[in-house]
């Protein structure tokens, strides 16, 4: 238990050390995202019915930021350690696949919660949104701030090099996040692209995230809760039979 509490503290003291880049920045960019995109579209754009777009826009922001550090947390941090040649002493280490699996998810968890909560708390001077189901908003921030923690174990295991890192980030994490609802509500789309979001999983940890604080979503918060904990099953289920075989860290 002592190991993969030391681990867990050590991942967490990483992105601590350096928290103006790892917290801050990513705060000023959600920030800089709703000043832009709520000013501009404030009046035009559809959100959520009864909610003004600015009120909107926040918990989609929160999310997304949650999301995006939560997978950097973990992924950089495997990726690293594999490149600069220090994952060997961890690997000398008696510690078994579930540590490392608690120890990475874990810390990642913690990045993504601070960010998005210091999303929520700057933001919130533009627009405070409502709490209609606060439960809700805890459930989602959780299991989706812990799928992109296995996500980014999975994809610091696989790459080998920061190119093939920033390639999983910018081809397969972004788009998926930014085409999720995070600026808009799908039924603004063409009934095509409406089909398309719903096979986007990141659609369902936004749109469920954003029904607790307006108790208004796209789709059933308890259909985006199956699909999201599914997704959250099997992704962390890839990640702990990774962690098990050694792939790519035992060679």
């Amino acid at each position: 238990m002592t190991g993969w509490q030391t681990l867990l503290y050590k991942e967490i003291l990483r992105f601590w050390k350096v928290s103006f880049q790892t917290v801050a920045a990513p705060v000023l960019t959600a920030v800089l995202y709703l000043m832009v995109f709520g000013h501009v579209l404030d009046q035009r754009a559809e959100g959520t019915q009864g909610v003004t777009y600015t009120a909107f826009l926040i918990p989609g922001l929160v999310m997304m930021s949650v999301l995006q550090n939560a997978f950097a947390n973990s992924s950089s941090s495997l990726i690293q350690s594999k490149i600069m040649g220090n994952l060997v002493f961890l690997l000398l280490t008696p510690l078994s696949h579930r540590a490392w699996f608690v120890a990475y998810v874990g810390s990642s968890l913690v990045r993504g919660l601070a960010v998005g909560l210091g999303v929520f708390v700057v933001t919130s001077f533009f627009a405070m949104p409502s709490f209609v189901a606060p439960v809700w908003i805890v459930v989602f921030a959780v299991l989706g701030a812990s799928m992109l923690g296995a996500l980014g174990l999975i994809a610091g295991l696989w790459a080998e090099k920061f190119d093939q890192m920033a390639a999983f980030q910018n081809f397969v994490i972004m788009p998926m996040t930014f085409l999720s609802g995070v600026f808009y509500s799908i039924h603004s789309l063409p009934p095509f692209w409406q089909q398309v979001s719903h096979l986007n999983p990141f659609f369902y940890m936004i749109d469920g995230f954003r029904y607790g604080f307006f108790g208004v979503s796209d789709v059933s918060p308890w259909v985006s809760l199956a699909l999201v904990g599914t997704a959250w099953l099997v992704v962390s289920g890839i990640a702990l039979h990774l962690l098990r075989t050694g792939y790519k860290i035992r060679s």
